[in-house]
């Protein structure tokens, strides 16, 4: 974006790691920011960080579980409540989970955190969005996923993994869902000034599977002293949301801040249309 002045920003997964350092580099760019937490203490002690970090930003904090639906509509209500325009919406928030759990919507945890999360908020927030573009220009949809997609299976008849789960396949499939979620969102926005495209941050030092136990957790501990920093990992995301050669670019995926191919199942317009449809139909939406 040419002119980040007075643009406006929302970014899901703000507390720490990749999340907060996309944040904070678009507060840096001057641009308003929403951070978006589940733990009220600690999005404000992160938004105060921020403005510590950058004197004169303009931070805001919204509190949401994001696995839950009804809280996801409550945080859109009141994105729109509080702001009259938004620029940038970072959809970044996601875990992984050892143990198989259900939400309070009955749907698999990574499924409903990683991937309906950034369906159901990215929908809320589209007209909002739609009239930012119509207005400034452009207004962009950013799609932290991973690369973790290319070994990831839509498993239609066990998407939930009541049959069989794993903790690396229901984040390989959330991720695969964020790609091709992606694709089908960027071909109904053609027209429209709003882009969306999702990215790869790389392999980050974070509180990622932090909190897993067993095999997943013990080689958690061993990779992450050869991983990445967040604020490395936050390059590409900075980069989807601000880069003026990314205006009007839409339905890429993004590694190392440059347009990457994705997997071959993540092209595959019909099982992109597919996962459309039963993605909106898990939250509830039609179209």
């Amino acid at each position: 974006m040419s002119t980040l002045q007075g643009r406006i920003a929302l970014v899901t997964g703000a507390t720490s790691g990749i999340g907060y350092e996309t944040a904070l580099g678009l507060a840096r760019a001057g641009l308003r920011v929403g951070l978006v937490g589940r733990a009220q203490g600690r999005a404000r002690a992160s938004a105060e960080a921020i403005r510590q970090a950058v004197p004169g930003a303009e931070i805001d904090v919204f509190v949401a579980d994001l696995s839950a639906q009804s809280e996801i509509r409550r945080l859109a209500g009141a994105v729109r409540e509080a702001y009259p325009r938004l620029d940038v919406l970072v959809n970044n928030a996601g875990a992984i989970f050892d143990r198989r759990e259900t939400t309070v919507d009955g749907i698999e945890r990574t499924w409903a955190l990683d991937h309906l999360g950034y369906v159901l908020l990215t929908l809320d927030l589209l007209d909002l969005l739609k009239a930012t573009a119509r207005e400034a220009g452009e207004a962009r949809i950013v799609n932290v996923a991973s690369a973790a997609h290319a070994r990831g299976r839509i498993d239609v008849d066990d998407l939930e993994g009541r049959r069989a789960y794993g903790a690396i396949k229901a984040y390989s499939q959330a991720k695969l869902g964020n790609v091709l979620f992606t694709y089908a969102l960027a071909r109904r926005l053609d027209g429209t000034g709003v882009t969306a495209n999702a990215l790869h941050p790389g392999v980050v030092n974070t509180g990622f599977a932090r909190n897993t136990g067993g095999v997943l957790g013990f080689a958690w501990s061993l990779i992450r002293p050869f991983l990445i920093a967040p604020k490395s990992g936050a390059e590409t995301s900075l980069h989807a949301a601000t880069a003026p050669e990314l205006r009007g670019v839409s339905g890429r995926y993004l590694a190392k801040a440059r347009i990457a191919e994705s997997s071959a199942s993540s092209r595959d317009r019909a099982l992109q249309e597919r996962v459309w449809a039963l993605s909106l139909r898990q939250v509830g939406r039609e179209g």
